[in-house]
């Protein structure tokens, strides 16, 4: 199975339902996709735990919502698939929802937002779009 995948799902599934908080398998894949979420203002915090005897551990996602109780998170939605990997360079990076979600990108310079990679000139892997 896709670990992004994985990871956006969970995150949508418990957007939906309206849980505070989820966890996911930690890779560092996944922990920079989520510091992307945190800085877009996306989810809430993140916080990376390990315990003994999982050397692998678990990253607890802290869901955001307004003071209403609506989703932050509208949409998300993966790109780049396993089956089928979608390269840009920054001049192709589609414009989504007319600027108002982000798409992030694994570059070679890290995972970043179309925007950061648009001012540093880079292209890489369209990860997933957020709205």
């Amino acid at each position: 199975m896709d670990p992004i995948s994985d990871l956006l799902t969970r995150i949508r599934n418990s957007n939906v339902r309206q849980h505070d908080r989820v966890d996911v398998p930690m890779s560092k894949m996944k922990l920079e996709v989520v510091r992307v979420l945190k800085d877009e203002g996306f989810i809430a915090n993140y916080k990376s735990l390990y315990n003994g005897n999982n050397k692998r551990g678990t990253i607890r996602v802290f869901l955001k919502y307004s003071p209403t109780k609506e989703c932050v998170i509208r949409g998300i939605k993966r790109v780049s698939k396993p089956g089928l990997r979608v390269y840009g360079s920054y001049k192709d990076i589609p414009r989504v929802r007319g600027g108002f979600a982000v798409t992030i990108l694994s570059t070679s310079q890290g995972v970043m937002t179309d925007r950061q990679a648009k001012e540093k000139k880079v292209g890489g892997e369209i990860l997933c779009q957020v709205w």
